[in-house]
């Protein structure tokens, strides 16, 4: 719990520093709000070590300052392929149904929605959605079969539930 303190204390002591630091670098303010946060996610992941670096705000600094880079050259990357093989093609507004899906897919447990969304709209075969997720094949298949009673349950309108119990 100590080291975990170290990292509150030196985010409480530096973050906005660190920001106006990366916005110089970045020249982009919400760039340098998630590098930075996400130096602290990985200062958090280590925080024994952390808490034993001599300038722990200067190891911040650099992760961002790299992270930034590296985002950087991600999206050079990207802009030249797509000065290459053109704009992406435009994405149709969603429909109603597409809409009502990922509202239904965002109500269920993390389990399931990955399973679903893998299996499904990544047509992932089962075994891949295993391995994806490292979890077993019968534990896919059971996310998978209480997704799908889940989803039937959330994306049944009213007036369907209506109609059948008056019959």
């Amino acid at each position: 719990m100590r080291d975990r303190n170290a990292v509150a204390d030196v985010y409480a002591a530096s973050f906005r520093r660190l920001i106006v630091q990366l916005y110089a670098v970045t020249g982009d303010l919400s760039e340098a709000q998630e590098v930075v946060q996400e130096a602290f996610v990985r200062a958090l992941g280590v925080p024994g070590r952390f808490a034993e670096l001599e300038n722990p705000e200067s190891w911040l600094r650099r992760v961002a300052v790299n992270l930034a880079r590296t985002r950087y050259r991600r999206r050079r990357t990207l802009d030249t392929l797509l000065r290459r093989t053109g704009p992406p093609p435009v994405v149709p507004d969603p429909s109603a149904e597409h809409v009502a899906l990922m509202t239904a897919l965002g109500q269920l447990p993390a389990g399931q929605r990955h399973a679903l969304a893998l299996h499904y709209l990544a047509d992932l075969p089962v075994d891949e959605v295993a391995r994806t997720l490292d979890v077993s094949v019968g534990t896919v298949k059971s996310r998978l079969s209480r997704g799908r009673t889940a989803l039937a349950a959330l994306l049944t309108e009213p007036a369907d539930l209506a109609r059948s119990g008056s019959s």
